[in-house]
């Protein structure tokens, strides 16, 4: 009588107690497993193409040779290493100016080396001060970002805007939710995204958000999520309708969002309070931290904007939001996009996007 070793799980027994539980926990094991082995190849070659770069800078400046190296230096490194990628003209020489930019060993193994090579082109690319680049690395570590987000995120100047509004949480929140809560908020928000012109009214914007609630959500940062818009409140018979309401997941708390299409006043403040009185007593629970509130108007002056905070004592914040906005001039680099290098490096190169993974 011959046995079936290849029967498959339909055959087997019942799996006895608590299998399932051990189950997941080994394929999530598993999974961890993979991520930090990814993570250190990925570390290993960013590494390997910095010290690549170290050497073409050293022997460049102490023996005096020309660019043309690098084209040479491109040819035989493919010749010998025909199944690998990443030895193309245009990606040594990335190897050479991320080397330049980071010429410290210790910040690229502690920092950038957790990037893959792509979002440390993005950096090399799209930011030319030394700090900033550090910063964006720092965060798309934390957040998890892929390299289009981080892309998205330099464009907009998310860092840039990260923690200005003008509030008066330290005043009425407790530390440390009192600097979470400012780092949660920016000034100015962009919604460029929504595609309308400077003049479109508070209800258009607040029709567009909603549609546009993803792009939304990433603009207004990590931790927020949407509860609903024209939210009703029952009070004393009276009905109100809050604009946007969210609740942020880090800080634990409900935030109450209320936009104005035009310059700010400080009676604005009354009814943000107001509404944020109503949440606290009709919405949040007893685990939920006081509500914040959040005023978006399309301009505010900011002394009056602090003025009008001084004697409040829910915690509220006052920021702008632009509809329509370009990209800085300073934030444009001198070297070359990626998309140019590619372009111009067309012909007999391998691709900057073939190099980049």
């Amino acid at each position: 009588m011959s046995t079936n070793v290849n029967a498959g799980p339909a055959s087997l027994a019942p799996p006895p107690d608590g299998y399932t539980e051990w189950l997941a926990d080994l394929k999530s094991r598993i999974h961890t497993a993979q991520q930090r082995a990814t993570l250190t190849v990925n570390r290993e070659l960013v590494l390997l193409y910095w010290q690549m770069g170290q050497d073409i800078l050293l022997r460049q400046a102490a023996q005096g040779w020309g660019a043309k190296v690098i084209e040479r230096l491109a040819h035989d490194l493919r010749a010998a290493f025909p199944d690998m990628k990443g030895f193309s003209r245009a990606n040594l020489m990335y190897m050479r100016a991320f080397a330049e930019a980071w010429p410290d060993a210790e910040v690229v193994q502690q920092a950038v080396g957790q990037l893959p090579w792509g979002h440390n082109l993005v950096l090399l690319t799209r930011l030319k001060d030394h700090q900033q680049r550090l910063a964006y690395a720092r965060s798309a570590i934390q957040h998890g970002w892929s390299r289009n987000v981080l892309n998205i995120h330099i464009e907009t100047r998310l860092l840039e805007r990260t923690g200005t509004a003008v509030t008066n949480f330290e005043a009425s929140l407790p530390k440390p939710q009192s600097d979470l809560a400012r780092e949660s908020l920016k000034d100015p928000y962009r919604f460029d995204f929504l595609g309308l012109s400077r003049e479109a009214g508070e209800r258009e914007i607040e029709n567009a958000l909603v549609q546009h609630v993803t792009e939304f959500l990433l603009e207004l940062g990590a931790g927020f999520a949407f509860v609903g818009r024209q939210v009703l409140l029952d009070v004393g018979g009276d009905e109100f309708f809050i604009d946007l309401l969210f609740y942020h997941l880090k800080l634990r708390c409900y935030v109450v969002i209320e936009l104005k299409g035009g310059k700010f006043k400080p009676e604005h403040l009354g009814q943000l309070g107001f509404y944020l009185t109503a949440v606290d007593r009709q919405v949040k629970s007893e685990l939920d931290n006081p509500s914040i509130g959040l005023l978006l108007c399309k301009s505010k002056n900011k002394i009056v904007a602090e003025y009008a905070l001084g004697d409040k004592s829910q915690p509220m914040g006052i920021a702008e939001y632009k509809l329509l906005e370009s990209l800085p001039a300073e934030l444009l680099t001198s070297l070359p996009s990626i998309e140019q290098i590619e372009r111009e490096l067309a012909k007999g190169d391998t691709s900057i996007e073939d190099d980049s993974q």
